[in-house]
């Protein structure tokens, strides 16, 4: 009887290491589906990066300034300033008045000028009577040949006296002419010193004005940018918080500074006085060096963190559910709102397109269309 129920047990342990067995190898013949997370991190779109034309481009930081600078100063001297008729920032024409000196004292320097030529021309029409009525009667021997020669001398004499009472003249009006400043060109008064009441040494700076109202951009570049540009180049130059305009190069300097061996390229600037701009402004430039293909992805692809750019890949996506891998980039250029990328991901991969400083590498992501 005992033996008979160790037997029974015998054979229903082995019948339940039999089952287990059984089991464990339909276990192993059907494993299970590896799950994501069930609940994503982020819900996401997902774009693939472009290729694009971009802008090849140069920057360089310079100053506006004056095209050329034209100096007006006081042509006579010692003569009082009875009138200045424009101020600073006014435009101005060629041959417009500036500034008037009195001119009295000129006045009667030019009248006694004119009575130093009268009286001279009167002693030059009294010496050619004497000379010739000299040279008549020397023929019948009255005077000696020397007397003949000294009232042709005389005559002579009193020609040259006639040449330099009119040269006096002349003087004496070229001044009265300069008692009026005028405008050399036209132009816009950038600075005055003329003062009403002032009495001006001859030379004296009066004004100073910017020729043609016409204003030019000085950016510096190192010599290896310098041989990237060429006259006739466009660029766009801009103003912090004033504007920007366009211009195009028209020469570059034939030397570099000895100190920094750096160079100037002086680029025109139409109309810039209508933009806003003004000589003395600091400005940077771009220039325009033609394009060409690069890889890009939108600016809210990426994400920086500690100094370094970023974004995020696809991978292990099953059905609408993937993991997302960081990958770090290197950035180049720029065009709108999208960024070109040198190195790290090409045009086939799947990058996450927005939200990339909510995620982590490794996340798990739902995908959205």
């Amino acid at each position: 009887m005992m033996k008979g129920k160790k037997c029974t047990l015998l054979i229903v342990l082995l019948s339940l290491i039999s089952l287990g067995v059984a089991i464990g190898r339909d276990n192993e013949s059907t494993p299970s589906t590896p799950k994501l997370v069930s609940n994503p991190a982020l819900s996401v779109s997902v774009i693939h990066p472009e290729i694009q034309d971009i802008q090849v481009s140069l920057t360089a930081n310079g100053s506006i300034a004056a095209w050329q600078e034209a100096i007006i100063g006081a042509e006579v001297g010692d003569l009082r300033l009875s009138a200045v008729n424009v101020q600073v920032g006014e435009t101005i024409k060629k041959g417009q008045v500036l500034a008037t000196f009195t001119e009295e004292s000129v006045l009667a320097d030019v009248a006694q000028s004119r009575a130093v030529v009268a009286e001279a021309e009167a002693n030059l029409g009294e010496a050619k009577v004497n000379a010739a009525r000299a040279t008549k009667i020397s023929t019948a021997g009255a005077l000696s040949a020397q007397q003949v020669d000294q009232y042709l001398t005389i005559e002579k004499t009193a020609q040259a006296k006639v040449q330099l009472a009119k040269a006096q003249l002349d003087t004496q009006l070229l001044r009265l002419k300069y008692t009026k400043v005028l405008a050399s060109d036209d132009g816009v008064i950038s600075s005055r010193i003329a003062t009403l009441g002032a009495v001006a040494a001859k030379g004296q700076e009066l004004f100073r004005m910017i020729r043609k109202n016409r204003l030019e951009w000085r950016g510096e570049l190192t010599a290896a940018e310098m041989t990237r540009l060429k006259p006739g180049l466009k660029v766009q130059v801009e103003v912090p918080n004033v504007g920007s305009i366009e211009g195009s190069v028209r020469f570059l300097a034939p030397t570099l500074d000895v100190q920094n061996r750096n160079g100037l390229v002086y680029v025109d600037l139409p109309n810039a006085m209508q933009s806003g701009l003004r000589a003395g402004m600091f400005a940077q430039g771009e220039f325009n060096l033609g394009s060409s293909k690069g890889v890009t992805v939108p600016q809210d692809a990426l994400s920086l963190r500690d100094g370094f750019s970023y974004v995020f890949l696809l991978t292990d996506q099953i059905e609408d559910q993937a993991r997302v891998k960081q990958v770090k980039v290197q950035l180049g250029r720029r065009k709108g709102d999208k960024l070109e990328v040198l190195s790290g991901i090409v045009p086939e991969d799947r990058i996450v397109a927005s939200g990339a400083a909510f995620l982590a590498d490794g996340d798990s992501v739902r995908v959205v269309k």
